[in-house]
């Protein structure tokens, strides 16, 4: 309403939608692309490959409705590739705010950035008290603990904090980060938590495969270090069609399975 002269609407059709991204960005301009994140990180894949990270130009992809969060429209709306696609590519940076003014604070975030950056949205709440700076490449620490250590990202992050919770009622203590950066990762929080803990948990909406569990594996295999479980989808797509909520439960996803699967580590 306020910049009439700065919107254009493209229509369904997000690999033309990143390519004009991409022109507008060669024009000296910086675009903000909005997709949903399926689709735009999947059909805009090669555009968002070619037309932008190779040629290192500006644009940023707000993606939302990510994850699970489409599960009333069924698989084919499940944005569960997105964070290994996007990963792949050499200069993209991918975010994945876990609080709704944390996501303003990356797009703010973004806009600094030289080069091309991928946003992903999912449904995020919002987290009580939260105010953290937000710093590209760093994983705040919302919890402390000393049990087991659950690495969360997106709109998992508020299940992590309250599986903590249920874990602080049964006398275990589970530290917990927000890993709103997925690329470039926090390297050091890993490793930190491989040192002090040896137990890692992470948790996503998104294939267990090239997401951040996949990141992580990485970091912890190139270390030798600590013990990995990943809660995430299992190489299979979620083919039941309902509420967001009962799409977690059914894979494992919200707080109770959480804190059961942080407890059997443990144990």
């Amino acid at each position: 309403d306020k910049f009439p002269d700065r919107f254009f609407d493209v229509g369904i059709s997000e690999g033309n939608l990143v390519g004009v991204g991409a022109g507008l960005a060669h024009a000296g301009k910086m675009p903000f692309v909005v997709g949903m994140a399926p689709f735009v990180s999947m059909r805009g894949f090669e555009q968002i490959r070619t037309d932008c990270s190779y040629n290192r130009n500006g644009i940023k992809i707000i993606a939302p409705c990510s994850g699970l969060e489409g599960g009333h429209w069924g698989a084919t709306h499940h944005a569960v590739e997105d964070l290994a696609l996007l990963r792949l590519i050499p200069g993209m940076t991918v975010l994945c705010p876990g609080d709704p003014d944390e996501g303003t604070r990356a797009v703010r975030a973004a806009a600094e950035v030289d080069g091309p950056v991928y946003i992903r949205f999912g449904y995020i709440q919002p987290i009580e008290g939260y105010a953290e700076e937000f710093v590209i490449g760093k994983a705040p620490v919302l919890r402390e603990g000393s049990d087991v250590a659950i690495l969360a990202t997106g709109a998992s992050v508020t299940e992590a904090l309250r599986a903590h919770d249920l874990l602080k009622e049964q006398g275990l203590s589970a530290r917990v980060l927000n890993m709103h950066s997925i690329k470039p990762i926090d390297r050091e929080a890993i490793e930190k938590a491989a040192d002090e803990i040896g137990r890692i948990i992470t948790v996503e909406e998104h294939f267990i495969n090239g997401g951040l569990g996949g990141a992580v594996a990485e970091i912890l295999a190139e270390g030798g270090k600590g013990r990995l479980l990943r809660l995430g989808l299992k190489d299979e797509f979620v083919m039941e069609v309902a509420p967001y909520p009962d799409i977690l439960k059914l894979v494992g996803l919200d707080a109770e399975s959480i804190a059961v699967s942080a407890r059997s580590m443990v144990a």
